[in-house]
């Protein structure tokens, strides 16, 4: 039996170059990969933080301009938007407005940057009164799962009239997909890609996103119509769902706790597939390191690694800026 070293140990032993190491290097990511989520508020010069997502803000429009051009520098590629209206209501009528929030948001940074992708989330929760992805019915409670379609089909078209690139249903309502897709082609934007949150779990990840989102729901928990934490096959069920009903992106969210998910769909479908590094996973890393407890570009880097590597496409981050830049100057170091 052969006492030879295996190539990687021969590079360890022999203490060669980064370059060297990486010419064997399996996973790459780079700002192509990165999606950078923004959340847009009413006003000028807004700059608000999020208190538990250190360096996140709610921006006024003309400070998202100024941010999505800083990313579209970087050479991240596209920029999801959350918006967060001046009133909200049962009907969550700021989300399908045409002079809604994120609407005008778009179409300012379309005008400043026509080549930056811009995708929209697709949910009514920043916009419902009660904080809920859909409506409900006020003496049960029950969410209405159809009179939410048509809500959310409004949305999407109105966001495509904007000017958005790509549409992002994260609801989790049972047939949105194909009400999305009838509605936008109906409306002439056949061409417009929808983005679907396929597998999206009932998470304690999100915390951190409802704060920036001002979106938590004043009752109850979204358990009735997000995935059981527990449940992986279910996955690719819902992500085969949307599919047949028309998606051309698929996404798991939250993406670090959920790997293997991501794997078992990346395994089962050729469609692109975006994974969404949320809220929670942000400010778990920003904690760490503001405590000396981990370094914060070495666990960054590692942790978006991991997700490309599980079977990721897209990555949606709240990281992408830095991310962008550490990549920058490693290239530039080498």
């Amino acid at each position: 039996m052969s006492n030879m070293p295996f190539p990687q140990q021969r590079l360890r032993r022999t203490r060669r170059t980064e370059r060297l190491r990486g010419l064997m290097r399996e996973t790459r990511i780079s700002p192509d990969d990165l999606i950078y989520p923004m959340f847009v508020t009413v006003g000028e010069d807004v700059r608000n933080p999020v208190p538990s997502m250190p360096g996140i803000f709610q921006l006024s429009i003309d400070n998202a301009v100024a941010e999505a051009k800083k990313a579209y520098g970087l050479g991240i590629p596209g920029i999801m938007l959350f918006g967060i209206p001046e009133h909200k209501d049962e009907a969550a009528s700021g989300a399908y407005d045409p002079e809604g929030i994120v609407q005008l948001a778009v179409r300012a940074i379309k005008d400043a940057l026509p080549d930056l992708l811009v995708i929209t989330d697709v949910c009514l929760c920043e916009y419902t009164s009660h904080g809920h992805c859909g409506v409900v019915e006020k003496d049960s409670g029950e969410i209405l799962n159809d009179v939410s379609l048509e809500l959310l089909a409004r949305t999407a078209a109105s966001q495509a009239e904007a000017g958005a690139d790509i549409v992002a249903p994260s609801d989790m309502m049972d047939g949105r997909v194909s009400a999305i897709r009838a509605e936008l082609d109906r409306e002439g934007f056949e061409n417009t890609p929808i983005m679907a949150y396929s597998a999206k779990y009932a998470t304690t990840f999100y915390g951190p996103f409802r704060d920036a989102a001002e979106s938590a729901p004043q009752f109850g928990d979204r358990r009735s119509y997000q995935m059981d934490p527990a449940n992986a096959r279910e996955a690719l069920r819902e992500v085969r769902l949307d599919i047949e009903e028309g998606a051309d992106i698929v996404m798991v969210k939250p993406a670090l706790p959920y790997l293997d998910v991501l794997y078992r769909v990346r395994e089962a479908i050729d469609l692109p597939l975006a994974a969404y590094n949320v809220s929670g996973e942000y400010s778990m890393l920003k904690a760490a390191a503001q405590n000396g407890w981990l370094d914060e570009r070495a666990a960054v880097l590692e942790a978006l690694t991991s997700i490309k590597r599980a079977g990721a496409d897209i990555i949606l981050s709240y990281h992408a800026p830095d991310v962008a830049r550490w990549l920058a100057e490693n290239h530039q170091g080498s």
